[in-house]
């Protein structure tokens, strides 16, 4: 009978936070390959089945604990609970995440039941695509940080995620860990000359210069205040943070044909007709909706449209009975032309899952308010007229491979406002290359308004071709990127990266039983 190793298990733990270093703002890849293809090395000592899902569940463990240490920084901006809370959040958040590794690692282990090599290599990239792609789901779905995500490249060039057309990113996250199976092997083997030459390709792959650039027809103009997560919600500061936003809008030639976009919570006013008086009276300026849109057109002057993140409210018998998470179309006469509410929201921040038994023992959400927002349809795209036809994907949407796009009619681009905020240092870089990812995988632009940042313009190559950083106020101006030909990505959906994992485990079987 096997023995579990204690030092085996301290190995794991050891690879698992390796391997997040991959992920911005770090960006250590050949460290997370050759740390996940470490891990397979150990995971071939191992027969037996329990044995095999602890070890995964080990490795993922420390690896979602250090990727998503972001989490705990949201907790310092609301005074429900006490902050010492998100620290505990993080690590109980990784208890249930760690559960698809490791149930990764038990697959491989049950299409390979004896040893390791390339067999086990290929059946645990299978299971790791199978796995990732359910985390992306299963209650609602959890889709950060997705391992394929290491093999992005810097702003200037997609490096081996330029893939993610022909292979979705759960795909690429199986590419990931042949890669670093591979390197591993080579290196336990002690194979330098062929582990330099898989360094130097994998290295070239990241490094290969993206397309030429192409412009597009539509004027953009995209603000990022820099408002602060402590002073976005709070009443004396709306009207300050609206003249903020304001000064970075004004159109800079009169009567120029552009499309302005504002972030998530852009302003605080409520802009629709029809609620009762007293919540205009507290959030909107002047205390009336016509007014306060009448303001913003003469901001962003004639001849443009603005989308901007906003709130809505669903009002019931007199009372607001929850809210929506929403982008409103302005036009220059301050007429609303088209909306959108987000569609998945984040469970314990834009409402409190089992609200009737966490809330009576002191649970609360994260955002602030006493009701919970409800979703919207899921992805649409708005026929804006001369403004195009856009995708809105609003803040912590924009992650889920293979859902950002409206299947019945493909936008001209992709409008993804985020109040990224309360992420910490870690949290604004990763879900910045999680939107690369999307514009990669469909080949559409990417267009990305912050209220702290990152901001920034992404072509349908993932290329970074304008930025605004952290911590600053800016404003972009230029061309919506066009959009590429359709990808098979976006014919197929994620069935493309699970016909990949089918493939791996046909190759493992039939390895398998060629060595009997």
């Amino acid at each position: 009978m096997e023995r579990p190793s204690r030092r085996r298990r301290f190995a794991v733990l050891a690879l698992g936070l390796l391997s997040a270093m991959g992920f911005q703002p770090l960006g250590l890849w050949p460290l997370a390959l050759l740390a996940i293809g470490g891990f397979v090395l150990l995971l071939g000592d191992v027969e037996g089945r329990r044995e095999a899902f602890l070890l995964g569940w080990l490795f993922g463990f420390a690896h979602f604990t250090f990727g998503n240490n972001w989490i705990a920084t949201a907790f310092t901006y609301q005074a429900e609970m006490p902050v010492i809370l998100g620290w505990a959040a993080v690590p109980l958040l990784s208890l249930y995440l760690a559960i698809y590794p490791g149930l990764a690692a038990l697959g491989a282990r049950l299409m390979t039941p004896k040893g390791g090599g390339i067999a086990l290599a290929l059946a645990f990239g299978a299971s790791w695509i199978v796995t990732e792609w359910m985390r992306a789901w299963v209650f609602t779905g959890y889709a950060w940080n997705p391992f394929g995500m290491v093999l992005l490249g810097s702003f200037s060039r997609p490096g081996l995620a330029a893939l993610a057309p022909w292979m979705g990113t759960y795909g690429l996250s199986g590419l990931a860990v042949l890669l670093g199976c591979a390197g591993a092997m080579l290196a336990a083997r002690k194979k330098f000359v062929l582990l330099v030459l898989l360094g130097v390709a994998v290295a070239g792959g990241m490094l290969w210069p993206a397309p030429p650039d192409a412009d597009g027809t539509l004027r953009y103009t995209l603000v990022q205040p820099d408002i602060r997560q402590e002073q976005l919600n709070e009443s004396p500061f709306f009207e300050q943070n609206f003249q903020r936003t304001a000064q970075l809008t004004y159109p800079r030639k009169p009567g120029e044909h552009r499309l302005v976009l504002w972030p998530e919570s852009g302003v605080p006013d409520y802009l629709l007709d029809g609620y009762p008086q007293r919540y205009y009276d507290s959030m909107t300026a002047f205390g009336d909706p016509h007014l306060a849109r009448l303001r913003i057109a003469r901001v962003i002057g004639a001849d443009s449209l603005l989308m901007t993140g906003t709130v809505d409210l669903e009002i019931r018998h007199g009372r607001a009975a929850a809210a929506r998470n929403a982008v409103t179309a302005l036009n220059d006469k301050g007429e609303v032309v088209a909306g959108y509410d987000k569609a998945h929201l984040v469970p314990y921040g834009e409402y409190l899952p089992m609200r009737w038994l966490l809330e009576p023992i002191g649970f609360s959400r994260l955002v602030p308010g006493a009701i919970d927002f409800w979703p919207g349809p899921g992805p649409r795209t708005l026929d804006l007229g001369r403004w195009g036809h856009a995708g809105i994907q609003v803040c912590y949407e924009i992650i889920f491979s293979g859902a950002v796009v409206d299947p019945d009619k493909r936008p001209d681009y992709i409008f993804n406002p985020s109040n990224d905020g309360w992420f910490g240092s870690f949290g604004p870089p990763q879900h910045f290359a999680q939107a690369r990812m999307r514009a990669i995988e469909e080949g559409l632009p990417v267009l990305r308004a912050t209220t702290t940042g990152i901001s920034g313009v992404i072509d349908g190559h993932g290329v970074v071709r304008e930025y605004v950083p952290q911590h600053v106020a800016g404003r972009l101006d230029g061309l919506v990127p066009p959009a590429l030909a359709p990808t098979l990505f976006s014919h197929m959906g994620n069935r493309l990266p699970l016909a990949w994992a089918g493939l791996l485990v046909i190759a493992a079987i039939a390895l398998r039983l060629r060595r009997r």
